[in-house]
């Protein structure tokens, strides 16, 4: 049974620190998260879990427990699909493996993205590596920010919208594994696999309702509905095939530090569905607060 002395609540279940695109250490999240008056936040970097031990050691100090997690990057076609995966085993083979081929089509995907850019802007990979982290999942935040440092935008949102746009012509796909695949992996590492953001298009764009009972099928254990990004109509819609295939429903902040508008604690999950994530799952446990 979940021990209810060491699980605390509000609970955010969607963050990220610079080990991907966020602007914070792990340690200065956690301390920022007990700032923001949580009890329990997930630390769920894109496509890494390097940033969990220094978040868990600074949730000891500051009283906040600390939920592993990671954003997993999938992709249907030329469209992207992020997976939720908590408490999963950080060593397992087959998803170690997998986040490595994510990793390094996202560096390549980056440095040509960066290479197409500087023939019509002042901007370098230097500048890029410069506004990562050592050891971070390089990316196109990376690049907004060297865009906002060059002068070239006014800040991230600006830079998403404009340069990096995928209409831009500068915008260049990277590899990641098909959802399916992404579920089964996270499953496999004993985790649970949650769909992030998903009504972000709207009613007209949720995932149809058969390739969501492939997901369940192979494990999905919820939907990520309570997000700022989300449209209201297709929340709708989600909540009823949630409702009839046994989903839980999550809410988070989809934090990043400076990068984002998205504040700590702006949505938050239910502790029922916290104590069914960690009664189910079998490849970790959260790292308790004291």
């Amino acid at each position: 049974m979940v021990d209810a002395r060491r699980f605390r609540g509000p609970v955010d279940l969607h963050t990220h620190s610079s080990v991907s695109d966020g602007t914070e250490t792990p340690a200065e999240l956690v301390r920022a998260a007990a700032a923001a008056g949580l009890g329990t936040v997930a630390l769920t970097d894109h496509d890494s879990t390097a940033g969990w031990m220094d978040a868990a050691a600074e949730g000891q100090r500051v009283g906040v427990t600390v939920v592993p997690g990671m954003e997993l990057s999938t992709r249907i076609e030329f469209a992207s699909v992020h997976m939720l995966g908590y408490l999963f085993d950080p060593t397992d083979e087959a998803l170690t493996a997998e986040t490595v081929r994510i990793r390094d089509g996202r560096m390549r995907r980056a440095e040509d993205m960066v290479r197409r850019i500087s023939e019509d802007y002042d901007i370098t990979w230097d500048d890029v590596l410069a506004q990562a982290t050592e050891g971070a999942t390089v990316g196109r935040p990376h690049i907004a920010d060297a865009l906002v440092a060059r002068g070239l935008a006014s800040d991230r949102s600006a830079a998403f919208a404009g340069i990096l746009h995928w209409r831009s012509g500068y915008f260049q796909p990277h590899y990641a594994p098909d959802p399916l695949t992404g579920v089964r992996l996270i499953r496999g590492a004993g985790g649970l696999p949650v769909l992030a953001h998903p009504a972000t298009g709207g009613r007209g764009r949720v995932i149809p309702e058969d390739r969501l009972r492939r997901l369940v099928d192979a494990g999905l254990f919820g939907l990520e509905l309570d997000h700022r990004e989300n449209k209201a109509d297709g929340v709708e819609r989600l909540r009823e095939l949630a409702g009839r295939y046994g989903l839980r429903i999550t809410g988070s902040s989809d934090y990043h530090g400076a990068g984002k508008p998205n504040r700590l604690g702006e949505r938050t999950t239910d502790p029922s569905v916290v104590d069914a994530m960690i009664e189910e799952a079998t490849g970790a446990s959260p790292f308790y607060a004291p």
